[in-house]
């Protein structure tokens, strides 16, 4: 598995291409909890992607997966996971891509196309809509679940899920109690009216946890929208629909 350091730390990725031709490069950031296999191989993600011709990049975010682990809250800024997105598309050599994010991902995905909107050709929000703005998040009390002596002790029902998610992962729950604190971050309606990225927001019908799509694509110029057909939250991701329209959507660019 290639790694790469950035600002001292180490990320691990992958980096899959066509069976012929260079492809164009997109950039796939996982979710909470999840890792670049867990979010992109197992579902399909990376061979529908390459089978179309794309290259494609995605690395484990920090606290998670093969990557590095930290503890202090502040480190798991969006703007500052954005920046490793960016660090490793630029040691890859890759100045201009595409950006396809889910759920938290999408969150930092958002950051990446406003931090360096030169560089983003389009740009995919899936498992987030409005909750980008108007949520922070998570809530805090999947952190107390990550954080909670066994599994026994959580009594929230989406804690629980994602505590057992977390076990069945082998995932280390401080860093992830940790990336939950640090990237409560909301964008203002502002920013993301600066998003210049064609955008597709990508959700399912039954997702309760991202936040209407309709009220986010209205604050983005030019975005479309994508209702997932009866998908949840962690279903979605994985949905055929979700997979025909995002290749419609990456093909129709210039």
């Amino acid at each position: 598995m290639p790694t790469f350091s950035h600002d001292g730390l180490d990320f691990a990725y992958l980096d899959e291409r066509p069976s012929e031709g260079a492809g164009e490069p997109i950039v796939l950031i996982h979710g909470f909890a999840s890792t670049k296999e867990i979010n992109w191989v197992g579902p399909g993600w990376v061979s529908t992607l390459t089978r179309a011709g794309r290259r494609v990049i995605a690395m484990d975010n920090r606290g998670h997966g093969a990557s590095v682990k930290l503890y202090e809250q502040d480190a798991y800024d969006p703007w500052i996971m954005a920046g490793d997105v960016l660090a490793l598309m630029s040691h890859l050599g890759l100045p201009r891509f595409d950006v396809m994010g889910y759920s938290m991902g999408g969150r930092i995905g958002a950051c990446v196309a406003l931090t360096a909107p030169e560089r983003v050709r389009s740009l995919i929000l899936g498992g987030i809509g409005i909750h980008l703005v108007e949520g922070a998040g998570l809530p805090v009390t999947v952190a107390e679940a990550l954080l909670a002596p066994s599994l026994d002790d959580v009594t929230d029902p989406m804690g629980r899920t994602f505590r057992a998610f977390a076990e069945q992962t082998k995932s280390d729950r401080q860093a992830l109690a940790a990336c939950i604190y640090g990237s409560r971050r909301t964008l203002t309606r502002e920013e993301v009216g600066r998003i210049q990225a064609p955008t597709l927001i990508a959700i399912g019908t039954r997702d309760a946890v991202s936040g209407a799509a309709r009220p986010l694509a209205a604050l983005i110029p030019g975005a479309e929208v994508l209702d997932i057909p009866d998908r949840e939250h962690m279903l979605a991701v994985g949905d055929k629909v979700f997979k025909q329209a995002a290749l419609a959507f990456l093909d129709a660019r210039p």
